[in-house]
């Protein structure tokens, strides 16, 4: 063999052993990041405040909602829960939403909670379906668990 072929074999010893490095530093790293996205999770509680109104699990209305737990939630996605809403009043309402004390504060610059009614006026004892849905934008960071009171209210 002459140095040439020498070279030549060094040569791709070299780029062959290159190339398992390249290979293992890129299933590390695509572990570490289905690692770092799984454990990107968040999950709460929400208390349930009701005003006029009564929040039920079902539709008979028997069933009482005092707290929703959305369970874990992935940066990006989204949770509905059904509940039904009844007109617990004298007089014909419509419905609000409202969130307040957020823990941590920050959390509400990256949650969103939504929900499905129409604005339709419901006559007292009247029961309406709603879902309500939870966001969590794709961008939250350092937010593991957070808590926020859910206030539906009737008006009219």
């Amino acid at each position: 063999m002459n140095v040439l072929e020498r070279k030549g074999d060094r040569i791709v010893a070299i780029a062959a052993l290159a190339l398992v490095v390249y290979m293992l530093t890129l299933c590390l790293a695509g572990q570490v990041m289905s690692a770092v996205q799984t454990n990107r999770t968040v999950s709460n509680v929400g208390a349930v405040k009701a005003i006029g109104v009564g929040v039920y699990w079902d539709q008979a209305c028997t069933n009482g909602v005092t707290s929703i737990n959305w369970t874990m939630i992935e940066p990006g996605s989204n949770v509905s829960k059904t509940c039904y809403i009844r007109n617990e009043g004298n007089s014909a309402s419509t419905l609000s939403l409202q969130t307040s004390n957020w823990n941590p504060s920050e959390a509400a610059d990256y949650i969103d909670l939504s929900w499905d009614y129409g604005g339709q006026t419901i006559n007292p004892e009247e029961a309406v379906r709603v879902i309500l849905t939870l966001s969590v934008s794709s961008s939250i960071q350092d937010i593991t668990s957070f808590s926020f009171d859910i206030i539906i209210s009737a008006t009219g």
